[in-house]
């Protein structure tokens, strides 16, 4: 009888053990969006396992638009490095963050699916040239998570890429290009960016 006993107890601490085993499980899977998941590489270029375009408002302020400012300086330019190449100089080190709405369409008013957050940072002296580093933050019936970019803004190109490097949630994982280039600006307050975002590496319900 104490055999018998002893066996039950051994084989309740097993189904225990296996017990937690899938809640772990089902718990590391709810962590990064969800159930489980495979990974889809692109074999082509032109095959993208995703594909969306947004685009990007950046307001600007300039001390007296509090209301609908999304971004601020937080440094001066060098004054001594930025040179008069433009009327307004180069920005050379001027450090911006921001916190700007991305949305379906061009309008500024249209339909919002996602903030980006994250800084920008003139970094050439003799035209104007820029880094950024932020995240796409989605919360929306179609997507939610994050996608992060960064790289080089080469603005005097038309159209210039930036690496997608990673997200979670819908994108766990994720990694590719955007292809940004500039359909709109007012003085130095406003731009909006148009964001060709192609991901090559894409993790999907297995």
């Amino acid at each position: 009888m104490q055999g018998l006993s002893m066996m039950k107890q051994q084989q309740l601490s097993s189904l225990l053990v296996a017990v937690a085993a899938v809640l772990l499980l089902g718990l590391a899977g709810a962590a990064h969006g969800g159930g489980r998941k495979k990974l889809i590489v692109s074999r082509s270029e032109d095959e993208p396992c995703k594909k969306m375009t947004v685009y990007y408002h950046d307001i600007l302020y300039s001390g007296n638009n509090t209301a609908n400012a999304t971004s601020a300086a937080v440094t001066k330019p060098a004054a001594a490095l930025s040179l008069s190449h433009w009327k307004n100089g180069t920005f050379f080190g001027l450090l911006v963050v921001f916190d700007d709405l991305v949305t379906e369409e061009q309008a500024l008013s249209s339909e919002p699916v996602a903030r980006a957050q994250g800084f920008y940072f003139y970094d050439k002296k003799e035209q104007y040239n820029a880094w950024m580093a932020f995240s796409l933050v989605f919360n929306s019936t179609a997507y939610t998570g994050t996608l992060n970019l960064m790289g080089a803004d080469l603005m005097y190109e038309k159209t210039r890429d930036i690496s997608v490097v990673g997200g979670t949630g819908d994108f766990f994982m994720s990694r590719g290009v955007a292809t940004l280039s500039l359909v709109a600006y007012e003085g130095t307050v406003y731009f909006r960016l148009k964001m060709d975002i192609k991901l090559y590496e894409c993790y999907v319900a297995a």
